[in-house]
């Protein structure tokens, strides 16, 4: 460190050292000398040289951030003011590099991840014009994580494997790309690619066995337990996980016991253990506030309102729900609004509030297909990418030809090379030409598959719209049928009662209204009926009829009411069907029927 003169005593000079040591070795002081230690830098700092300055506040930054991100944000401020006044230019660059690390720290904790994408471009576009291929691929995985965070699995992986291939380059051994490993696991589990996840989980495993690691093999386990709990193998799912806890609860590790306890309440409430669920989750939400983890209190809130769905509470549910759908819309969370939207869809239904059932059910669908469509539009431009280049590289190759061509012909005639030239120029013509029908055909398919979506969100709706109906109809008609039997009980002129009551029953069992809700859900799920009756010919169909409204997603009461048959009646119905498709009690009737 270069020398720096201080105009005051020796007795100022011997405390600014000590300030000098405690920035050197502050990852060694503990929580109390850590406070005192800011306390004496926070009265000397006025004095000091501004490149000791800008340490000065980076490291009360660091020590500020888990306790108050707002505070120490004023820190970090004050550090880039000093940052973009320093003349000397390389100072000023290694700076400017501490600077954007700290600053991606801060945007990591308080989960704004959209700056948090764009600072790691910043970074990425420095470390590459400067070929510094070691912190290049650290750049790499950190972009990564942030694009995880942000649903943008497929670019997310790209970025981790730069990172390994780097990583490669530089001779690193195996226990040194743990982080691009773990990264792997979980974005290749997110992509339901759990052969991939569970090899780069194995390499981890062995990794961490080796050098007895012990934090590090829960979360391997944690890894485990969620392939395993995709797979529907509930038990192992539950025995890795609650191997990984048993570490973290040693360890005092909040954020990763939050983490487990969110999952272990998702696997009790898939084998309907609610209240062993709920308070699993609950415990995850109070860790998550404790550790200001704002994806992890969205997961455990929602999985609450699960919970809360299941027994019948919609106005806890909503509670839940709404909280869940504030903080996702907060951070950007994608994929868990379409979990949020759904449950409150069901919350709503519950509840008879069909108008916010059917809202709540179209900003489901809305998400959904927003993000089919950017993914999409992302593959596309790709494509256009690679093909603009191809075209480039077919001329410059071109042209180099041509020009190898012209040396070695140098006396060629006038006419010879006006008409090499104007083939030059065919040949540009003929690939300008393609390029514009290339992209034509691409406008052309945008077009017809936006038509064909449109068409299939209206059916959708209509089909949701025709379910409401029949079950609101149906419930209706009933309550007027248990009224006219209480008159009827109660007068003597039971010819005209019995005539009413003839007359709801013909109603009920009207098949025209069935009929239409067949076609509008004929026209969603295509293949459904062929598919059934291929896979189980021996259905019959009311058998059938039953399956297309759990196809729908739709609660026990719902059906029982569409069908006009009681919630037992359901039952019986449900557990009749199961034996005639041979599903274990371990299995899911309602999962078998959605992946149909």
């Amino acid at each position: 460190m270069k020398r720096f003169i201080l105009k005051t005593n020796k007795k100022n000079l011997k405390l600014r050292m000590f300030i000098l040591f405690l920035i050197v070795y502050s990852s060694q002081i503990s929580n109390a000398q850590s406070d005192k230690a800011i306390d004496s830098i926070q009265k000397v700092i006025p004095t000091l040289h501004d490149s000791l300055k800008f340490d000065s506040y980076i490291l009360i930054f660091k020590k500020t951030l888990r306790k108050s991100p707002d505070l120490s944000k004023t820190y970090l401020d004050s550090a880039t003011y000093i940052s973009n006044n320093l003349k000397e230019i390389k100072t000023k660059e290694s700076k400017t590099l501490k600077l954007y690390d700290n600053l991606g720290d801060y945007y990591y904790r308080i989960s704004d991840f959209k700056k948090l994408e764009e600072l790691d471009k910043k970074i990425v576009s420095i470390y590459l014009k400067k070929e510094n291929k070691k912190k290049l691929a650290v750049a790499y995985n950190n972009i990564s994580r942030t694009q995880e965070r942000l649903g943008k699995f497929e670019k997310s992986i790209e970025s981790v494997m730069k990172s390994l291939k780097l990583q490669d380059e530089l001779g690193y051994a195996e226990n040194k790309k743990a982080f691009s490993y773990r990264s792997l696991v979980t974005l290749y589990g997110k992509i339901l690619n759990y052969e991939k996840s569970n090899f780069y989980n194995k390499k981890l495993e062995d990794i961490y066995i080796k050098s007895n690691d012990s934090a590090s093999l829960a979360s391997v386990w944690g890894s485990f337990g969620l392939s395993y709990k995709k797979a529907k193998d509930y038990d192992n799912a539950l025995k890795y996980y609650k191997k990984s806890s048993k570490i973290y609860e040693v360890l005092k590790n909040k954020n990763s016991l939050a983490h487990n306890y969110n999952y272990l309440g998702s696997l009790y409430i898939s084998l309907d253990s609610l209240e062993l669920a709920k308070r699993y989750l609950k415990e995850a939400l109070n860790l998550g506030k404790a550790v200001k983890d704002k994806p992890k209190i969205a997961v455990s809130l929602n999985n609450l309102g699960v919970i809360s769905n299941r027994q019948k509470k919609f106005n806890d549910a909503i509670g839940y729900l709404e909280d869940s759908k504030k903080i996702g819309r907060e951070i950007g969370h994608r994929h868990l609004l379409i979990d949020v939207y759904f449950n409150l869809s069901r919350a709503y239904f519950g509840k008879r509030d069909y108008r916010k059932a059917y809202i709540n059910r179209s900003y489901q669908a809305k998400l959904k297909d927003s993000i089919f469509k950017r993914q999409s539009i992302d593959k596309i431009n790709e494509l256009e990418i690679k093909y603009q280049t191809e075209i480039k590289d077919q001329q410059i190759t071109l042209q180099e030809n041509e020009i190898d061509l012209l040396e070695q012909k140098a006396k060629v005639s006038k006419l010879q090379k006006t008409l090499l030239g104007g083939g030059l120029l065919l040949s540009l013509g003929i690939v300008c030409f393609g390029f514009y029908g290339f992209r034509q055909k691409i406008k052309r398919n945008k077009l017809e598959k936006e038509k064909v979506d449109a068409e299939l969100a209206f059916k959708k709706k209509e089909l949701t719209t025709h379910a409401l109906h029949l079950a609101k109809k149906n419930e209706v008609l009933e309550g007027l049928k248990q009224k006219a039997k209480e008159f009827n009980s109660s007068e003597n002129n039971k010819n005209g009662y019995q005539q009413l009551i003839r007359t709801i029953n013909f109603d009920l069992k009207d098949d025209n209204n069935w009929k239409s809700f067949s076609k509008y859900f004929q026209e969603v799920h295509k293949d459904f009926n062929s598919n059934v009756k291929q896979k189980f010919p021996e259905v019959t169909s009311n058998e059938l009829r039953l399956m297309s409204l759990l196809k729908m997603n739709l609660s026990s009461k719902e059906i029982a009411n569409i069908l006009n048959i009681s919630s037992e009646g359901i039952k019986k119905a449900r557990y009749r069907l199961r034996k005639k498709l041979n599903i274990t009690t371990e299995e899911s009737l309602q999962d078998l029927v959605l992946n149909l």
